[in-house]
């Protein structure tokens, strides 16, 4: 296929749309990305972000009728493949940056952008002057013989943004930045977006794709809201408040969105209470939570918060401590005894611990709770369907069908579908 050249904006999306199994993952999506702009796609989950950005990288097709233009040219969002992507000048660096951290910056430049060795021998000094020209070039504080597991994690995001730039000259390419922020820590990502600023003012234009609405208005000109599938507003970021792009995401005000939470009363019961608990990193951990009280658990990157929830779910080790469930002393020895007494655990990195890609939907809902299905020998397969299809209405997952391939569906859907997956049964939850 032949692009055309017909449009100004560096990037245009017209009439874009996606059906899976008759439902509408994106309706008739448009919007245009100014030159040397830095443009913030947002939306709640399930919004359609994360299949338009498999639509642009040509991972997904599109229905028929959508365009797609990048820098003059375009084509139709029907026929988008990765390849045809490269060749418009769209490059994509993920939250799940793709790099190797035991080996080195220019080894990780090369394993992506080619060695340009002969008779299969690798260059090593062409390699290291190159990729030391790629880094002053991006003024990342790195050098090609380190190790990437060395650089701290935003100077390991823009080593991927050098890499997914390194053939762009002209500076004409689009760079998609698909929550690069959500797993840094705050002094990171200060130190990722002043890098970001950098490369705007260089000429180079960037889609973020995020969730995070300070960062959002502290660095982008614009922004597109995706709501249900539709875009419903595309407007310069000056002036705009964060009430305002709330009210946008979710269709309603932000006092709807996050009411002030009721007063717990002292006499209700301690559901949780820790003591003393260790296990490396976690020092000395002890708190307690009523019965209906909300409890957040922050800390940087490294400060044990997921292995603090690991060891109360029973699946990572504790040297010392108490842990007492409604006032009973409990010990669970793996999460399947922690199940069995009631806790529930949603994880920080669904795709590795909490989710079946392979599986469906409904298999997946089902994991936790699959002996309330059989029957003796037999499995209640209708039983299991009716529950997926009350689960899939009460939490607003979208889906292509409860037997859809897990993996089929949008980041936010997949989380949805994770924490139905405990809130179905009647557990005493502690999550993340």
């Amino acid at each position: 296929m032949n692009p055309t050249r017909t449009t100004p904006a560096a990037l245009s999306v017209r009439d874009v749309s996606k059906t899976f199994a008759g439902t509408k993952a994106l309706d008739e999506v448009s919007f245009e990305v100014a030159p040397g702009s830095v443009h913030a796609l947002l939306g709640g989950n399930g919004s359609g972000k994360s299949t338009l950005i498999k639509i642009l990288a040509g991972v997904y097709r599109a229905d028929p009728g959508g365009v797609i233009g990048l820098a003059g040219e375009e084509a139709a969002a029907d026929q988008m493949t990765p390849d045809l992507a490269a060749s418009l000048g769209l490059r994509f660096v993920h939250q799940d940056i793709g790099v190797f951290p035991e080996l080195t910056v220019a080894e990780n430049i090369g394993l992506v952008n080619g060695f340009e060795g002969r008779g299969g021998r690798v260059p090593w000094r062409n390699l290291r002057r190159r990729t030391a020209d790629l880094l002053a070039r991006f003024e990342v504080a790195a050098r090609p013989e380190q190790q990437m597991a060395e650089l701290r994690p935003a100077d390991q995001t823009m080593v991927a943004v050098a890499r997914a730039l390194e053939d762009d000259s002209s500076g004409l390419a689009m760079l998609v930045l698909d929550e690069p922020t959500a797993s840094l820590p705050r002094h990171e990502v200060d130190l990722l977006l002043d890098a970001v600023r950098r490369c705007a003012a260089s000429g180079q234009t960037i889609l973020l794709v995020s969730h995070r609405i300070d960062e959002v208005l502290a660095i982008a000109e614009a922004v597109t809201v995706l709501r249900d599938g539709r875009e419903v507003v595309t407007r310069d970021a000056e002036g705009l408040t964060e009430e305002e792009l709330i009210r946008h995401i979710v269709g309603r005000s932000v006092q709807t969105v996050f009411p002030r939470p009721p007063e717990v009363a002292a006499e209700r019961a301690t559901a949780l209470r820790v003591s003393g608990l260790r296990g490396d990193p976690v020092v000395d951990a002890s708190f307690e939570i009523r019965q209906g009280e909300v409890v957040g658990l922050a800390g940087l990157l490294g400060s044990g918060r997921t292995e603090l929830l690991r060891m109360i779910f029973g699946a990572y080790p504790r040297a010392a401590g108490e842990i007492e469930l409604y006032g009973e002393p409990i010990a669970p020895a793996s999460p399947t005894a922690a199940m069995d007494l009631g806790i529930a655990y949603v994880p920080e990195q669904r795709g590795i611990d909490a989710a079946f890609a392979d599986l469906s939907v409904r298999e997946n809902l089902s994991l936790a709770d699959i002996g309330s299905y059989r029957r003796g020998p037999l499995f209640d397969h209708r039983a299991e369907r009716r529950d997926a299809s009350r689960d899939l209405e009460r939490f607003s997952i979208r889906a292509a069908g409860q037997g859809a391939v897990f993996s089929s569906l949008s980041g936010g859907n997949q989380q949805k579908t994770i924490l139905a997956r405990w809130l179905r049964s009647e557990a005493r939850r502690v999550g993340k």
